[in-house]
């Protein structure tokens, strides 16, 4: 099973990521795509990449704004493996979303 990261770990790492917020339980970001289509885009581009890692994000579509939520459920909190899927999200977003 993975490491919990400690509050200090999980804070320092948010601040090297785009827009993410959170604590040691979980992180959070919302992405506000340019449409609907786009915002699926990211989702789909963001499922294999979950997949890949076997490490699977809780995601929230409503209308063009996109939720992203990661723990590590079985280790109870925020392990590097969220960490490591919210800066392949952030990059994704990226190739989506115009700065």
């Amino acid at each position: 099973m993975p490491e919990l990261l400690d509050e200090a770990s999980v804070l320092t790492a948010l601040a090297a990521l785009d827009g993410w917020e959170g604590d040691f339980h979980g992180i959070r970001r919302d992405v506000e795509a340019p449409d609907f289509p786009t915002a699926i885009r990211i989702v789909d581009v963001v499922a294999v990449a979950a997949e890949d890692m076997n490490h699977h994000p809780d995601i929230d579509i409503r209308w063009r704004t996109v939720r992203f939520a990661l723990t590590t459920h079985d280790a109870g909190g925020v392990t590097a493996l969220d960490i490591e899927l919210a800066r392949n999200i952030d990059a994704i977003v990226r190739q989506h979303v115009p700065a």
